[in-house]
């Protein structure tokens, strides 16, 4: 059962514990090779493209794949009903009052939060101890074209530009392997779910939840990252996986 079907069921942040407010004085992003960011978006480079139209010309295809060298997904693995509600006890809320986004997050995870060049800002959350499963939220400024997530497309073509645009495996000798496993358009936000795996190397399954909103200044695009390793899912999958469809702009 693909990821999506899980996004009803949970609970809405806004129904959870209190929240927990962000202090970015405290905590720092985790080693990079531990996330995966999508590159910069400028504004001027957005806005380049008209967002009426309905293909995706050479360079928008180019400000999507910048954004999403960051990649995510997971399939959803039912559990009993007291596994579920043992997960819900084990979680918080993290809120960012100056960022306008609210997450689930897993009680024992570490918090990182930055700023790295050309990105507005970072926030990671990833587990004690080492490994290559997280989330991370990224916020960029984009061009005064690009008011709603349609401006990209249709959810559906936007996860076909992605995952196709990241795929290398038709190369010789053959890149990566990106597949598109499910796409939707829920809670106002865009889910595209897809796994990405080089030669010889761990899959890597991703989730990314992509809204837009405004500062009252500018446009910002706020990406949600989740990853997990294959051989981590049982451990990481239903964390990863309610992390990414808590996330809420507020």
């Amino acid at each position: 059962m693909a990821f999506f079907a899980t996004l009803s069921a949970l609970p809405s942040p806004l129904h959870s514990s209190s929240p927990v407010p962000v202090n970015r004085s405290k905590g720092s992003l985790p080693p990079r090779s531990r996330l995966i960011f999508p590159a910069a978006v400028k504004c001027d480079a957005a806005e380049e493209f008209k967002s009426d139209t309905g293909r995706f010309p050479t360079k928008r295809r180019e400000l999507l794949l910048q954004i999403f060298l960051a990649s995510l997904s997971l399939p959803f693995v039912a559990t009993n009903a007291s596994a579920e509600t043992d997960l819900q006890e084990s979680f918080r809320i993290y809120e960012d009052e100056m960022n306008k986004f609210r997450i689930s997050i897993p009680k024992e995870w570490l918090v990182g939060a930055g700023d790295v060049n050309g990105i507005k800002s970072v926030t990671a959350f990833y587990p004690e101890e080492l490994s290559d499963s997280n989330v991370s939220i990224v916020i960029t400024g984009l061009g005064p074209d690009f008011t709603r997530l349609e401006s990209f497309g249709n959810v559906d073509a936007f996860a076909e530009t992605l995952v196709s645009g990241l795929d290398r495996s038709w190369k010789r000798p053959p890149g990566v392997t990106a597949k598109l496993i499910s796409s939707k358009s829920t809670n106002g936000l865009y889910y595209v779910e897809y796994t990405l795996q080089n030669p010889g190397e761990r899959c890597r399954h991703i989730l990314t939840a992509l809204g837009i909103a405004s500062n009252g200044w500018y446009n910002r695009l706020y990406t949600v990252t989740g990853q997990y390793m294959e051989d981590e899912a049982e451990k990481y999958q239903p964390q990863v996986v309610k992390m990414v469809s808590s996330f809420r702009l507020i």
